[in-house]
């Protein structure tokens, strides 16, 4: 797998745990919307929209870990928001998941979400 983070001045810098741009080469793993589902019981976990976030986010840890792929293969992410004011709180969950080298990253408020859930992340990788 070959990642390369792509930044420059003359540009604005991240303003969080992003990168400007990410190359990739080799294959493509495209990880569907996920929603706090516990895979477990396959129900929605009941927490704060933080809570939901974590869940999102393992969630997409495990379809990765299917693909041979792990977090450091991420090189897009999308986040749906149903509410923007929560971005912050999102945000710092979503971080401690892309310790280095974040991936290219788009943020949306959307009107509703599967299952009313607050938040929604999607991912691509490369293995």
């Amino acid at each position: 797998m070959e990642k390369r983070i792509f930044a420059t001045e003359k540009a604005p810098a991240a303003l969080g745990p992003y990168s400007q741009g990410v190359g990739a080469v080799g294959e493509l793993v495209f990880v569907s919307g996920q929603i706090a589902i516990d895979p477990e019981t396959n129900t929605l976990i009941d927490g704060d929209v933080a809570a939901q976030t974590a869940r999102c986010m393992d969630n997409i840890t495990a379809i990765l870990a299917e693909a041979g792929a792990t977090m450091e293969n991420v090189v897009k992410t999308t986040i749906f928001l149903k509410d923007m004011n929560n971005f912050a709180v999102v945000n710092e969950v979503y971080g401690k998941y892309f310790e280095k080298d974040a991936p290219a990253r788009g943020c949306v408020e959307v009107a509703r979400l599967p299952k009313d859930v607050a938040v929604e992340i999607e991912a691509i990788a490369v293995v």
